[in-house]
């Protein structure tokens, strides 16, 4: 009895983590990311951070960012329940939390922006669209949302986290002919590649253009996030 337990635990307890060395070109390794996913029976937590190194860390303010979701597992699908963002550089500190009503088909966000540790901002609101997804859930979930992700085409989906464009976060997955462009920039033998478009500032990028190179275990082996402010274009390869 006490084997079969054990058995089903390990069967529906998951843990997947990614290590991430960050580089800008003449510059080398600017910084680190390290993303981990837990599943537990029907509940799951992603957690995703980035940290600057070195002079990134100067230019930037030791500007860190840190983004978590939890939510549900429903037919293998990643249903968010609670989003949050946080922001830190130099005296100021941001945190966004987003709270999903999915009976309502609501979200109710609250921003709270602190100044040297004094609470200056604190807003709250309803998004004005609803969806069960966050901006990390539908990255986990691409492989469901696009079963055939060797047919090019852009793809629109909503996710929480991209509320300047209402919700809209487009994936375009490359025309056989251009899979060398992004072979030539990220890599070959990925088992597929794409380019998400948040339209807006992710990690200060102008306008969230992130490319993917997305290995067999549906894991990102390479992206490169385009135009990020102070440094370009900024590589991030999978260390772990």
């Amino acid at each position: 009895m006490g084997l079969m337990v054990l058995l089903s635990t390990t069967i529906l307890a998951e843990t997947i983590r990614a290590d991430y060395d960050v580089s800008y070109g003449i510059f080398g390794k600017i910084g680190r990311a390290k993303a981990t996913l837990k599943k537990e029976r029907s509940r799951y937590r992603i957690e995703i951070g980035l940290e600057p190194t070195g002079l990134a860390k100067r230019l930037s303010g030791n500007r860190t960012e840190r983004h978590t979701s939890e939510g549900r597992i429903v037919n293998g699908k990643l249903v968010s329940d609670r989003y949050t963002v946080i922001r830190t550089s130099k005296d100021t500190k941001v945190i966004k939390r987003y709270r999903f009503d999915h009976s309502k088909r609501r979200i109710y966000k609250r921003y709270l922006k602190y100044k040297r540790g004094v609470l200056a901002k604190d807003e709250k609101e309803t998004l004005s669209f609803y969806t069960s997804e966050d901006l990390l859930t539908l990255y986990f979930n691409l492989d469901k949302l696009l079963p055939d992700k060797q047919k090019a085409g852009r793809y629109r989906f909503y996710a929480v986290g991209a509320e300047r464009q209402k919700g809209e976060v487009f994936v375009e997955i490359p025309s056989q002919k251009r899979v060398s462009v992004y072979e030539k920039e990220l890599g070959k033998g990925a088992s597929w590649y794409a380019t998400v478009l948040i339209n807006q500032q992710i990690f200060t990028s102008k306008e969230g253009r992130l490319q993917l190179a997305v290995g067999k275990d549906g894991i990102t082996r390479t992206a490169l996030l385009k135009d990020v402010i102070f440094f370009g274009d900024i590589r991030a390869r999978r260390v772990k």
